[in-house]
């Protein structure tokens, strides 16, 4: 009997169990991949290591929330960590103007770079930041602040994001360059609420890094906290069924080689909506599954991971936006794939050490909507069409064509190119439509997106990207209130 069983050995299902193990209490996760981690994991090709998911990360300087909740853990000490350069944390590039953007790391210096790009709107920078770190301050959990009650939020706060940003600056070009961080959270126009666009803002304006080797080092070291607690992380192991008595509580799952696992609380880390056809009928209210079904998903992606000829690209230590012309920043997921796709992308060289001169590897991710793909959504990894084939080929080669636009003559610098689809991310991260930021947060349908941790079902219990937040930062604070609702104290005086 365990104390609590995990589905799913993603981020939030590693830092939940961490959580709780770091608690006393004996956990079990079952992970269906062979590689635990989910966004974290990594894979190999010719002795090189890709990560899937996680290239940039914020919340790691000290004082911020995932250093905190990593000495909490007592694995910070073991992470390797590279901070991006504080002078550049991101550049953003237009390509039909050539114009380039450099944005400095902290509050005040990122405020000063942009002024001194647009000095006619200093006054509306000024408010803009302020506004932004004001809105990122009413959610208590960013800042690990125990909750009082219910939160009283202002009326920007759930406001479009483009709009927020208008209500302060004129500049069309600055309106848009405000929103440059899109690609982390698929920001749409008119939709996206002024509160994510707000956190993930704060977030890597206080602090960017990159994992050094990779970001499978953080997954391992969490399944470390668990099994030294005496627990253990099962993966290339499926849960095909999650028990519930008659009653109405969960009582443990089983597996698809036939092994059951009892915990006195279940904890589902995968999607909901791969978790419905796990439980037995009417679990949970017709309407229930509707809503949830009915939520719009994020958007999702189109990636290559590239391995490049030794010494031969000086490593670039920060993260590169590139957009081929103004008015673009808003619609990337939207636009048809045609000869001049992708209209926009980001780009990056992964550390493998804390000093060094060139890169060996490049990874390039174009924001890309579901549908381009659907027609093969019936086929699985390894078995895809012919078909499908020639067109992520086709992909792959108008990719690389505006790759050399942006960082002219890297086509002759690379070795060898593995390219990932939504497909790809649907079948490895187990999510509707290949979402790679769960479910998509939209200002007319908030109150429906609002998914707490606990279920109807009796001991059965959420974490992940699709409740809160997604990403780095997201998941590991929706992994605290998990943990909180089976501890039944609060985590974060402790920490």
């Amino acid at each position: 009997m365990n104390d609590v069983v995990i589905i799913g050995g993603g981020l939030g299902g590693l830092f939940t169990g961490a959580l709780l193990a770091r608690n006393g209490k004996k956990v079990t996760v079952v992970e269906k991949n062979q590689i635990i981690g989910g966004g974290l994991q990594c894979f190999t090709r010719r002795g090189k290591s890709f990560e899937t998911g996680m290239h940039i990360i914020g919340g790691f300087e000290p004082g911020g929330n995932l250093d905190h909740i990593c000495r909490y853990l007592n694995i910070r000490h073991r992470l390797t960590i590279k901070d991006v350069d504080s002078d550049c944390i991101d550049e953003i590039t237009y390509g039909t103007t050539g114009r380039k953007f450099r944005m400095a790391a902290g509050r005040r210096n990122f405020t000063d770079r942009l002024i001194e790009y647009f000095p006619a709107e200093a006054a509306g920078i000024e408010a803009y930041i302020e506004e932004i770190y004001n809105l990122a301050n009413e959610v208590d959990l960013f800042y690990l602040r125990p909750s009082e009650g219910i939160p009283a939020h202002s009326d920007n706060f759930f406001r479009p994001a483009d709009e927020l940003i208008a209500s302060f600056v004129s500049d069309p070009q600055l309106r848009e360059l405000l929103a440059y961080l899109n690609p982390l959270y698929s920001g749409i126009e008119g939709s996206t609420p002024a509160y994510v666009h707000s956190l993930i803002n704060v977030l890597y304006i206080e602090g960017s890094a990159r994992f050094v080797g990779g970001s499978q080092q953080l997954a391992d070291l969490l399944a470390e906290v668990i099994t030294s607690a005496g627990g253990q992380v099962i993966n290339n192991t499926e849960v095909t069924a999650v028990e519930v008595n008659s009653e109405g509580e969960a009582t443990g799952v089983v597996t698809a080689d036939g092994q059951r696992h009892e915990g006195k609380f279940i904890v589902s880390s995968i999607h909901p909506e791969a978790l419905f056809p796990l439980l037995p009928p009417k679990s949970f209210t017709k309407a229930y599954v509707n809503r949830l079904s009915a939520l719009p998903k994020s958007a999702s992606a189109f990636s290559l991971f590239i391995d490049l000829k030794p010494d031969r690209l000086p490593f670039i230590n920060h993260t590169c936006y590139y957009i081929d012309s103004p008015g673009l920043m808003w619609g990337q997921q939207s636009v048809d794939v045609d000869d001049q796709w992708p209209r926009g992308f980001m780009y990056m060289t992964p550390p493998d050490a804390i000093d060094q001169r060139y890169a060996s590897r490049l990874l390039v991710h174009c924001i890309i909507d579901y549908s381009h793909f659907i027609q093969w959504a019936d086929s699985t990894v390894g078995c895809r069409p012919e078909g499908y084939l020639k067109f992520k080929q086709y992909l792959t080669d108008l990719t690389l064509a505006k790759l050399e636009k942006a960082l002219p003559g890297v086509n002759s610098m690379i070795a060898h190119v593995y390219a990932a689809s939504p497909l790809t991310i649907r079948d490895y991260y187990h999510t509707p439509e290949g979402a790679i930021f769960g479910y998509r947060k939209d200002c007319d349908s908030l109150m429906a997106s609002q998914i707490p941790v606990w279920t109807k079902v009796k001991n059965l219990l959420l974490t992940g990207q699709n409740l809160n937040l997604h990403g780095i930062c997201g998941v590991p604070l929706t992994a605290i209130t998990t943990a909180e609702a089976i501890l039944g104290y609060p985590l974060l005086p402790d920490m």
